[in-house]
């Protein structure tokens, strides 16, 4: 009988024993109660706590499940451990309407995190389906306050904002919101079509625009273009007709100094042997005469006024010759 009772108590104090042991894994916390009051939060690692007089403190937690036919099926589940880490919360489609009264479609995406585990049981009933219906209700008083338009394009200030209201709002809960994301804003199928017809048209106007565009600087460096080519075309005429007055100038004073030359060089031969004068008028006498009976149609061969000139010049160039050979022969 006694080996019985000490088995008893031996068997007992065991299961006492191993009913107190509680392992907390990782970025999780347990909460302790003694008779109904707060007594501790339990850490990772093994922990003991004392049977009847202390008892862990269970927490209500929404959990929502996926269906295969793909809806969403919630349920609210009693947990012993609170998960410290991040958590991410998907939560269903709902009906918002804006500014100009136009009901659309958002899926919200959130982000939080619970930093102080006692505050998170104590504070509020159901943890997840709280923040929920409060994210529910801020994101309706957001997109009621804009229209339509802003709301598609302001997805970003939409998430700050809510972020930060949440952030507040679930402070004294223990719980940090992280980010808020709009996933999916659908207007209806009227609004949806009337918007395409409208960036098409955009598309449209923004095409013809930069079409135009095009066009007036195309034309602009089309006729800039000519412009600097009419430009180049008279400065290069210019410069070539500059040189080409220069090239005739130039040649024009060379003739001239080639003229000068060969009458100082002629003058210079002749000068001491007679009358140099007499020489060049008679030998432009005969130039010009030259020039009046060259042609195919002169048929007359005249005289010009004064003829007897050019005869006693040529008898003044012959008298030169003969005053010229006299001391040759006499030598």
């Amino acid at each position: 009988m006694n080996v019985t009772l000490e088995v008893i108590l031996i068997a007992a104090v065991v299961i006492y024993f191993i009913k107190g042991l509680i392992i907390v894994q990782q970025a999780e916390a347990v909460i302790v109660e003694r008779l109904g009051k707060f007594e501790k939060e339990l850490g990772p690692g093994l922990n003991f706590i004392f049977p009847i007089l202390e008892s862990p403190r269970y927490i209500s937690w929404k959990m929502t499940t996926k269906l295969p036919n793909g809806e969403s099926y919630s349920y609210i589940k009693e947990r012993l451990k609170i998960d410290l880490r991040e958590a991410v919360y998907d939560f269903p489609r709902q009906n918002v309407i804006t500014k100009d009264n136009v009901t659309i479609s958002i899926n919200a995406l959130l982000y939080f995190q619970i930093v102080d585990a006692k505050s998170a049981v104590y504070e509020i009933q159901n943890l997840p389906e709280a923040i929920e219906k409060l994210t529910q209700t801020t994101l309706r008083n957001l997109v009621g306050a804009i229209d339509l338009d802003e709301t598609l394009v302001s997805r970003d200030k939409i998430n700050h904002e809510l972020r930060a209201i949440l952030d507040e709002a679930t402070n004294k809960w223990g719980v940090k919101v992280n980010r808020v994301e709009l996933q999916d804003i659908i207007p209806p199928a009227d609004i949806q079509q009337a918007m395409e017809k409208q960036m098409k048209a955009e598309r449209e106007r923004r095409a013809a625009i930069l079409e135009a565009e095009g066009e007036k600087k195309s034309s602009i460096l089309k006729a800039e273009g000519q412009k600097e080519a009419e430009i180049n075309k008279a400065e290069g005429a210019k410069k070539s007709a500059i040189l080409q007055a220069e090239g005739q100038a130039e040649a024009r004073i060379k003739t001239a100094e080639a003229e000068a030359n060969a009458i100082r060089m002629v003058t210079e031969a002749i000068a001491n042997h007679g009358q140099p004068d007499k020489y060049l008028i008679a030998m432009k006498y005969l130039e010009t005469l030259k020039g009046i009976t060259e042609g195919e149609n002169n048929k007359v061969v005249y005289m010009p006024y004064e003829a007897t000139g050019i005869l006693s010049s040529l008898d003044g160039i012959k008298q030169m010759f003969d005053a010229g050979k006299k001391p040759s022969s006499k030598a």
